[in-house]
């Protein structure tokens, strides 16, 4: 709405009014790679609600793509968003030249995708991993489309990173048409964005913008995902939520690991580290490397591990020591340990009945 200017003093006001989505409150960027109606293939656009999605991508119309995904990450507590329109002919090659445009973004932290394929998918696992070792910490939330539990179990078995989730079944949109797992994959990764707390567990958190999914998991299904590294959705009473968030690190060298399957794990080690490298970075940006420094560098991440300590995010925390590298006397070295906070999955009662 334009505001009309006039010469007197005083203070003045316009406004507008919007009836669809607008943005969360979450903390997190989200980046997306996905085909669209318009827009510049390869370009990021910043977006912080969906109007401004439709205005820069257009809305989808026969099949779902940006706009969609866009729709339910707002709708799910997404405040902002990394858009990349990927190339019409959608091959493999296309979305990897989406994702390298994203993994040169500083502030992404989630990447989602409308592909269901499993080698695109291989591509952005590949992307988040480089991305994450170069500073740039980030998951991937991915999803597929029409397929069984062991055929998700496979897909996700094909990923098996700590950095890649995979979300099960396929969703119902509108008029009950099916969305694939990609798009309840995009509601999940905007409430991973709207929580500000890495270590609470997303397990029964609304997902809203579904109105279904397409099938209902038996409980041996649901051991059987969840083991496989699959996150399982379930519908109660018309709500979606995901069962148990994992990720798809089940092996290691070929034998069962399950070091990294809580999503919370990932989440708290990528809230933690670079929350004390960027500390370090902001005060010892310019300094010697000289024992009263490195005491300094030594009391600086004890006052970082003390936040996270009182924040819940982590239960403990190790020595801190900082010497100097045998290898170059301008490198400080900075070693510690943390445990985790774990999330509360489950609890077993016991009653013990007298007659």
């Amino acid at each position: 709405m334009s505001m009309t200017k006039h010469e007197r003093p005083g203070v003045y006001s316009s406004y507008d009014v919007s009836s669809v989505v607008s943005a969360g409150t979450g903390s997190k960027t989200i980046g997306v790679a996905a085909k669209a109606v318009r827009g510049d293939v390869g370009a990021a656009v910043a977006l912080t609600g969906y109007t401004e999605g439709i205005s820069a991508f257009g809305e989808d119309k026969d099949v779902a793509g940006m706009s969609a995904i866009l729709r339910l990450l707002f709708l799910n507590g997404a405040s902002k968003v990394m858009a990349v329109r990927v190339a019409d002919t959608g091959t493999t090659a296309d979305y990897e030249a989406a994702f390298a445009v994203l993994s040169g973004l500083e502030d992404v932290q989630i990447v989602v995708c409308d592909s269901t394929n499993t080698a695109v998918h291989q591509v952005l696992r590949t992307a988040v991993e480089t991305a994450s070792a170069g500073r740039k910490e980030r998951i991937a939330v991915l999803g597929g489309s029409g397929e069984t539990v062991a055929e998700l179990v496979t897909h996700a078995a094909a990923l098996n990173s700590e950095r890649v989730v995979m979300v099960g079944p396929d969703g119902l949109g509108s008029g009950e048409s099916t969305l694939a797992g990609s798009f309840c994959a995009a509601a999940l990764a905007g409430a991973v964005a709207g929580e500000n707390d890495p270590a609470v567990p997303l397990n029964g958190v609304t997902l809203y913008g579904l109105n279904g999914l397409s099938t209902s998991y038996s409980d041996n299904e649901i051991d059987a995902l969840v083991q496989g590294g699959v996150t399982p959705l379930e519908c109660v009473a018309g709500v979606v939520s995901p069962v148990r968030c994992v990720t798809t690190k089940t092996t290691t060298d070929g034998a069962t690991d399950a070091t990294w399957r809580e999503l919370s794990t990932i989440r708290i080690v990528d809230d933690v580290i670079p929350a004390i490298r960027s500390s370090l970075r902001s005060k010892f940006s310019r300094t010697k490397n000289t024992a009263q420094n490195r005491g300094a560098i030594r009391s600086q991440v004890i006052v970082e591990l003390e936040k996270k300590l009182a924040a819940e995010i982590i239960d403990s925390y190790g020595e801190v020591t900082v010497s100097v590298s045998a290898d170059n006397p301008t490198i400080c070295l900075v070693e510690f340990s943390f445990a985790v906070a774990h999330g509360l999955n489950q609890i077993y009662l016991t009653a013990h009945i007298t007659v």
